[in-house]
């Protein structure tokens, strides 16, 4: 899988960790985001890259991080089409996909750990989008982003 992994500076290190565990697993990377952790890099420019690639079909899925996880849940959520799940534990990143086929996790360095981000990026990626009762619920979102649009729109 081609996955997109950006951080702000809060979460350099720990994003160019786990860049080099998700190649582990055999796993494509396009590294988004800062370069350093003393460059101040606003999170909003780097989630709306990564969830614009998913949208474009450049990646499959991304990795967020930030010093919390909120912020880039927030910012690549607003791109149409995304969802974006926070997540701090293997069970919430393994439903983020099979219940919500979100195609951003997010994650919080100072929240968190890098062995147990390890983890929850491990049971994410390992998670599939069953279909089923969650397909329904998910139109549902999806047809209530689209009603939004229109609204817009006009």
């Amino acid at each position: 899988m081609k996955i997109g992994v950006g951080s702000d500076h809060n979460a350099f290190d720990m994003k160019d960790s786990l860049i080099s565990y998700i190649q582990d697993l055999g796993h494509e990377v396009v590294d988004y985001g800062c370069q350093d952790s003393c460059t101040e890099v606003d999170y909003p420019e780097v989630a709306f890259k990564v969830a614009n690639d998913i949208n474009a079909n450049e990646i499959e899925r991304g990795i967020l991080i930030c010093g919390t996880g909120i912020g880039v849940a927030i910012a690549a959520g607003k791109v149409p089409g995304i969802r974006a799940a926070l997540c701090h534990d293997t069970y919430s990143a393994e439903r983020a996909q099979k219940s919500n086929n979100a195609q951003v996790l997010t994650m919080g360095a100072k929240v968190i750990g890098i062995e147990t981000a390890k983890q929850v990026v491990k049971a994410y990626l390992e998670s599939t989008f069953p279909g089923g009762n969650s397909a329904r619920k998910i139109q549902q979102i999806t047809d209530k982003e689209q009603e939004f649009l229109k609204q817009l729109q006009s």
